[in-house]
């Protein structure tokens, strides 16, 4: 069987994020794979928790993207199939047409 993609927002230090990764790798998420983790801020900590995981982390600049920002989430979800977003500490209001797009 295959496991559901997950990908994990983020915005600091990631202790979500790692109750998320103990509970994958304790096998209490049994049937979801946390795929990406991805975060509006570059240098934050739950990305360096991502990688010791063997994890991919994207960052998703909202301050340099402005507008775009929104959009490259869009493209990094697609990018890794997401079939289940995890907000993880995530500190950005995302709009209705983004939550629109993902309404389960």
């Amino acid at each position: 069987m295959e496991k559901t993609k997950i990908a994990v927002l983020v915005s600091g230090g990631g202790t979500n994020l790692q109750a998320l990764i103990d509970a994958q790798n304790s096998g209490i998420i049994k049937s979801g794979e946390i795929v990406a983790v991805i975060s509006n801020k570059p240098d934050v900590y739950a990305l360096t928790r991502a990688e010791n995981a063997g994890i991919k982390g994207y960052v998703a600049n909202k301050k340099q993207l402005g507008a775009g920002f929104e959009d490259e989430l869009v493209r990094i979800l697609t990018e890794v199939k997401a079939e289940i977003i995890i907000l993880a500490g995530f500190m950005c209001i995302l709009s209705e047409n983004f939550t629109k797009r993902y309404p389960n």
